[in-house]
């Protein structure tokens, strides 16, 4: 996308004529033209000057925004990304307010004493000058004198006109140049005939055509039209408070280290591998890792959560976030455009200047919206001169009222205003759009298909469960069991070994591991059944069950264990256990599992309260698939699915009608989100995810899927409002300006209302989307309301559901196997899986060899199920499983 930068744009009806102008040059594919930021994105292979060319010739002027720096480069590449933040704050710096409100104060100045000599002098006799008493051709110079000098202030109007209407598009500054510009000639035709009068000595004549003097109404349509632009720009600028929020963010100076010495440069000349420090109170210059130092730093601007977050050496840091109490040293790892923040701002901007669908209808309508009032005013003044033999003074009248009460420029605000600010809001609470297409389809979501691990589960492995056996040493505990797994496991790989480390080096479990030196002696890892050795001369063991029944202890005491402690209820849940065991006696076990996140139940349900329907997709076994759908209370689970299945589930959504929203987090996702209506990441996910997606949530809560479609629909509702206001503010005020309700109500309307009418339907369109902020301020405090009461009442087990829910089990690979071909299955006994994690292993090997269509293998059994489209030898087959690190039997 090539980006341009468009001057004299003033609405709706410019963007249009812009759009269309560049579409017609050879080589572009689509052009999207923001009138709120005054910005034109062009996708295609174009030369820069017939861009340039298409837009003078269409009236307006353009040029490329570019960077002469060397993109190549370290330091150029910080360059570049502080350049396109520069760019960004030029879109969003408000200059138009300033110029206007000096505009609008000079009018007033003169504008005052012209109403003073016409309206107040002819409607409540306020006194004159003596020189002015009965001196009626000098009343009527006065005011034309004044009038030319608010016009001259107001000239571009005249200058954006007439320079649009030579170029065959005319705007909505034709109308207001056109209402005034023939108030003002048409008055000056009176004057001259008021000098006629007074020089044949019929002076009561001339002093009855001062009536038709509307040298007020020429200068206080420009005046009006001056204040409802100045409300119009205060109150767009408000729109893109949040985005400018996130650009004031970035810290203008860093302290860097070169050769031993502190140095203060510009954070835009940091550059990768730099090391900078960072004081207390100090915002963070660019993504870094620390290397020394810790401190609690605040990342609220970002992520939105209030607590600071305690960080040490090798932990990252992100730009704009603030160093709350120590001195840290970092080292730069991401520069200029490549920051979180940097990135953050560029998406939202990207997404707030791209157009929804919606706005199409808009756009059609203000192509075709000037010319067609033009051809109402010319038909208003015929009908009225020529069929209701009205005079001059009044045809004139409706046809310069229906020229300035015609507003284009509410009809281009209605979208993009609503867009912008949908999109900050979205921002300020870590919901970022890509696109204003994403925001506006998330919303009319029918269906919501959720990735399984690390979108409705935690994702990793985490400690559930601890049972002791009770008929061990008495003497025995809890605290002891915790001691005995972390000497044992501690020097594993595996992640069900990591589960228990990790649990037991948390704070509730610190005491239990003792930092005193132990003998550790006969270490062994044993392929598929567990870990030994031997600690303080005592033989102990951490081990699958198989393991235990066979070299333990005796099956009748394995089953009585399982029996008791209702294991085999836990291994329903998809649970999966590991047995600690001394010499010759069971010590207890510790269940692991992934864990359903604290609000996916809530978001689920919350989703559900929509009329959505939740479908949850996994690659994983229909038991541990269908225990998860009942925790998380979903509508339907799809288990036992390949990467590319998933995208073909999602298809299949699709051509049943549905509006598909797809949430994932890791690159088995990609093709499932690229192929959904709108693809949600998990911010915490992989960078193809994100970068497959078309809505990136950062802070990786199901909660913010169910704001996320919220605000789309809020958003939507507003420019449906919007767009609704601007349409029927013309459809009333046309004919009412026109004269059309005269015989039947009386209403009629002056150039005056009419232009004060056309100055706040523009200010009204963008106050409304202002009030976005309101409706969803109340909708993003009651979710960070409810995650920190989740978040109060932390626990680590899950309880288990009661309620029932419709599970469709789907054995996907029978649904797709295709008639005709014959197929073929194996069943191999394999030693060594001990996780869901090693049934993954096993399967990925196996399925890269050619012939097999898919493998099902299972840790608790200790079998795997290969199906065949060809005969493949069993050696080929029992190879691969080996170069995984697993004993397969035949």
């Amino acid at each position: 996308m090539e980006k341009y930068k468009v001057e004299g744009m003033t609405c709706a009806a410019c963007v249009a004529h812009v759009e269309k102008a560049v579409k017609k040059v050879e080589g572009v594919n689509e052009v999207t033209v923001s009138l709120l930021t005054n910005s034109m994105e062009i996708d295609g292979d174009v030369n820069e000057a017939e861009i340039c060319k298409a837009v003078e010739d269409a009236g307006y002027h353009a040029y490329k925004r570019e960077s002469n720096l060397n993109s190549d480069s370290q330091s150029s590449s910080s360059q570049i990304g502080y350049g396109i933040q520069a760019d960004i704050r030029d879109d969003f710096k408000d200059t138009t307010t300033p110029k206007l409100k000096k505009r609008l104060s000079f009018s007033v100045l003169f504008l005052l004493p012209l109403m003073y000599f016409s309206m107040g002098h002819m409607m409540f006799g306020f006194p004159l000058p003596y020189f002015m008493i009965d001196n009626h051709i000098a009343i009527g110079i006065t005011q034309m004198l004044l009038a030319i000098i608010v016009m001259f202030i107001n000239r571009n109007f005249f200058i954006s006109g007439l320079k649009s209407t030579m170029h065959g598009t005319p705007n909505m500054d034709t109308l207001v140049a056109m209402g005034s510009g023939i108030s003002f000639m048409y008055s000056v035709i009176v004057l001259y005939g008021m000098t006629y009068y007074v020089s044949i000595s019929e002076k009561y004549k001339a002093a009855k055509l001062m009536d038709n003097l509307y040298f007020e109404s020429a200068a206080m349509i420009l005046s009006l039209i001056t204040i409802g632009k100045t409300l119009e720009s205060y109150s767009k600028g408000r729109t893109t408070d949040a985005i400018k929020g996130l650009i004031e963010l970035i810290p203008q100076k860093a302290t860097v280290i070169k050769d031993g010495k502190e140095i203060i440069i510009d954070a835009s000349d940091v550059k990768k591998d730099d090391i900078f420090l960072v004081r207390p109170a100090e915002k963070i210059p660019v993504d870094g890792i620390i290397i020394s130092g810790e401190s609690a730093i605040d990342e609220s601007a970002l992520t939105g959560e209030s607590i600071p977050v305690d960080k040490g050496s090798g932990a990252e840091v992100s730009v704009g976030t603030i160093n709350i109490s120590g001195v840290i040293k970092c080292k730069a790892i991401r520069v200029g455009q490549d920051t979180s923040l940097s990135k953050m701002i560029e998406m939202v901007s990207q997404s707030a200047a791209s157009k929804a669908p919606i706005a199409k209808i808009a756009d059609k309508v203000a192509g075709i919206f000037t010319p067609v009032v033009l051809v109402i005013a010319l038909i208003t003044a015929f009908v009225w001169f020529f069929g209701l033999q009205a005079d001059v003074g009044t045809a004139l009248t409706h046809a310069i009222t229906v020229l300035v009460i015609s507003c284009p420029c509410a009809l281009g605000l209605a979208t993009p205003v609503a867009i912008m600010v949908g999109n900050g809001i979205g921002a300020k609470n870590q919901i970022l759009y890509k696109t204003s297409t994403a925001l506006e389809t998330v919303g009319r979501a029918t269906t919501v298909i959720l990735d399984k691990t690390g979108t409705i589960t935690e994702g990793k492995p985490k400690v559930t469960d601890i049972i002791l056996n009770g008929n061990a040493s008495k003497n025995f505990s809890k605290e002891d069991l915790l001691q005995i797994a972390f000497l044992l496991e501690k020097d594993s790989k595996h992640p069900l070994a990591q589960a228990i480390v990790n649990y037991c080096q948390t704070k509730e479990n610190k005491g239990c591991v003792k930092d005193e030196s132990h003998l550790i002696t006969e270490y062994e890892e044993m392929s598929g059944s567990g870990i030994r050795a031997r600690i303080n001369g005592v033989m102990y063991y951490a081990t699958k069950g198989e393991y235990v029944k066979k070299h333990i202890v005796d099956s009748k005491k394995y089953e009585d264990f399982i029996l008791q402690n209702n294991v085999d209820e836990l291994l329903l849940m998809g649970k999966t256990p590991l047995f600690f065991s001394r010499e010759d006696e069971i010590l207890g076990v510790i269940l692991v599992s992934d864990t359903v996140k604290e609000d996916s139940a809530r978001a689920i349900n919350g989703l559900k309260k929509m009329g959505l329907k939740v479908v949850m997709l996994t690659g994983d076994n229909a038991k541990t698939a269908e225990y998860i759908a009942q925790t998380a209370e979903v509508d339907e689970v799809i288990s036992d699915v390949m990467p590319i299945q998933k995208a073909d589930v999602v298809k299949e959504y699709k051509h049943s009608g549905e509006v598909v929203v797809m949430v994932g987090d890791g690159i088995n996702d990609a093709l499932a989100l690229t192929e959904a209506d709108v693809g949600l990441a998990i911010g915490a996910g992989t960078d193809i995810a994100i970068e497959a997606a078309d809505v990136v949530l950062v802070n990786s809560s199901l909660s913010d899927v169910v704001s996320a479609i919220q605000l789309s629909k809020k958003v939507i509702s507003n420019i449906h409002e919007n767009l609704f206001w601007a349409f029927i503010y013309n459809i009333i005020g046309i004919p009412l300006a026109a004269g059309v309700w005269i015989g039947i109500t009386g209403w009629t309307l002056t150039p005056m209302f009419g232009a004060a009418a056309m100055s706040l339907s523009s200010f009204c369109v963008c106050m409304n989307a202002l009030r976005l902020n309101l409706v969803t301020k109340k909708l993003f405090s009651s979710q960070k309301n409810n995650k920190q009461t989740l978040e109060t009442n932390t626990t680590q087990e899950i309880s288990e559901k009661t309620q029932e829910t419709n599970i469709t089990q789907n054995n996907y690979e029978k649904n797709k196997e295709k008639e005709g071909i014959s197929k073929m299955t194996k069943t191999f006994k394999v030693e060594g899986m001990m996780c869901h994690n090693c049934e993954n292993h096993v399967k990925k090997a196996l399925e890269k060899i050619d012939g097999v269509e898919s493998v099902v293998a299972s840790h608790e059994k200790g079998t795997v199920e290969v199906t065949l489209t060809k005969e493949v030898d069993d050696n080929t087959l029992c190879e691969a499983i080996k170069e995984e690190g697993y004993e397969p039997k035949a």
